[in-house]
């Protein structure tokens, strides 16, 4: 059954995250000594050094096996003390403002994060967790590492949670938008425990209530293999292993032994990793924003609120070009940094073109039939011209092969930057995100008449930049575009999205 997480008091996580954050890595290590170095820890503690036959044995007949075991099952205890005096002491709240965090033992943290800087809440349940029952909440906060994680909570509570946390981060009203967390029946009284856990393998939200509207896009298992050999890190592998094949056949076998056959093995592994994570793939729009899942052992379920996509890019590498597949990645502000920062930039991993629309028309609200459609579609597939200013002939002289698709343009909300001939690439970026603009030039594009177009976001994977524009249209267009985005900022209300205009009158008049 949940509880209301979001009451303003402090909460503490599932009972079993001790076991989860590594109590059974603690249980399996001392198992593991014990299984197969028990001679060694026997000759320690009865300064035997050297015992015949079984030590066990040996420990019994002299009458010291019980003081073994008693300090065996000291460290145990030792252990699970240690664990779960953490978790006693890791609480979190959640109010009205801000998300708390307090945990540690010997060091104690506090982290704080403002509910009006949330960039996204994604709910991850590793395999092992599943078992369990059990859910991470990561909610991302602007900042350099300023991820809050809430590691583990129950299913039913962290769906929950993540409602209340992007209500209040809209600004809606509680009455205008309640979660509908108190099931007056929940699955886990009317079935088993072994039936329920099925379902939640299977489903990919544990509360099917809560789960997003279908997926605008479905990724057949083929394309997926298809992408996955078609990509740079396998021309790297084929590259690799033809270069040490061919040092071992000049009699340097060793390479073959020692660096083809595990290399060869942890290539392996990163094609089963990529592809199971990357199954299931669902992408869908919500009330709260954009709904990105995936994984098949390993779910993850990341909710992008409006107002949060700081950049995209629509990019196409040479080897994909003739299935006609693309990839879209965007930035988003907190991503930059972590170890799951492709994972949770990754809007597409590969799709057809209609994909990419359909996904874009989530990402960049009103797209469809409007003038910034027509351009992201003259962007994916023109060379030339098609409302884009494209550079000038005398950019060859530093672009051989990419001046003819270099260009840019701008929509009713967004610029539009296109170029690239071995990996072709439209980045779109949203006015109202963008941080600034810089146009420069060294002394071979003052010579040639170019300059360097740069539209500064977030950091992130998307680089929103032209090498090569002509000068003077560059700097008209620095004028025009930094007064559209000054209108544009002052315009937004995406932070916010579910507040009415006389909720934020009230509230200004109030300061």
């Amino acid at each position: 059954m949940t509880h209301d997480l979001a009451d303003g008091g402090w909460h503490r996580l599932h009972p079993a995250t001790p076991l989860l954050r590594g109590g059974i890595v603690l249980i399996a290590i001392l198992g593991f000594v014990v299984a197969n170095f028990r001679e060694r820890l026997i000759d320690w503690l009865f300064g035997a050094p050297e015992l015949p036959g079984d030590p066990l044995q040996t420990a019994y007949e002299r009458g010291q096996l019980g003081w073994a075991a008693l300090v065996v099952a000291g460290l145990l205890l030792l252990g699970i003390a240690s664990f779960f005096l953490s978790w006693r002491l890791h609480t979190f709240r959640i109010g009205d403002d801000v998300v708390e965090v307090r945990s540690g033992v010997l060091f104690r943290t506090h982290r704080r994060a403002r509910i009006d800087r949330i960039q996204g809440v994604a709910i991850d349940r590793p395999f092992f967790a599943r078992l369990f029952g059990t859910a991470r909440v990561d909610i991302s906060v602007a900042g350099q590492d300023a991820k809050v994680q809430l590691a583990y909570l129950g299913g039913a509570d962290a769906d929950a949670l993540r409602g209340e946390v992007l209500r209040l981060a809209s600004g809606a009203r509680a009455a205008e938008a309640q979660v509908d967390t108190a099931h007056p029946s929940p699955p886990g009284e009317r079935e088993g425990i072994v039936n329920q856990r099925v379902r939640e393998l299977l489903a990919p939200e544990l509360d099917p209530s809560l789960a997003a509207p279908e997926s605008v896009v479905k990724i057949p298992p083929g394309r997926l293999i298809g992408s996955l050999v078609l990509s740079g890190f396998t021309v790297m592998v084929v590259l690799a292993v033809a270069l040490l094949l061919t040092t071992s056949m000049l009699g340097r076998r060793e390479f073959l032994a020692f660096i083809v056959l595990p290399g060869l093995v942890a290539a392996i592994g990163y094609y089963v990793n990529r592809f199971t994570k990357t199954l299931r793939y669902s992408i869908a729009g919500t009330p709260d924003g954009i709904r990105v899942g995936s994984g098949l052992l390993s779910t993850n379920n990341d909710t992008l609120p409006p107002g949060r996509v700081h950049a995209i890019e629509v990019s196409q590498p040479l080897l994909w070009r003739p299935a006609g597949w693309w990839m879209i990645r965007i930035n988003r502000a907190g991503a930059a940094g972590e170890a799951t920062a492709q994972a949770s930039t990754t809007m597409l991993p590969v799709g057809t073109i209609d994909d990419a629309r359909r996904v874009l028309e989530l990402l960049v609200p009103g797209m469809a039939g409007s003038e910034t459609g027509r351009l992201v579609d003259a962007g994916l597939t023109a060379r030339r011209g098609e409302g884009f200013t494209d550079a000038p002939r005398r950019a060859r002289l530093l672009r051989p092969f990419s001046w003819r698709r270099t260009g840019f343009a701008r929509g009713e909300a967004a610029l539009l930057l296109r170029g690239g001939f071995v990996w072709r690439r439209l980045v779109v970026v949203p006015l109202a995100r963008v941080q600034s603009i810089r146009v420069s030039q060294g002394p071979v594009r003052r010579g040639l008449g170019l300059a360097e177009l740069t539209v500064h976001t977030v950091a992130g994977p998307v680089r929103p930049e032209l090498a090569v524009v002509d000068r003077e249209v560059a700097r008209e267009q620095f004028e025009e575009w930094s007064a559209a985005v000054v209108i544009a900022i002052d315009s937004d209300r995406s932070h916010r999205w579910a507040e009415r205009p006389d909720d934020e009158r009230g509230r200004s008049d109030e300061t």
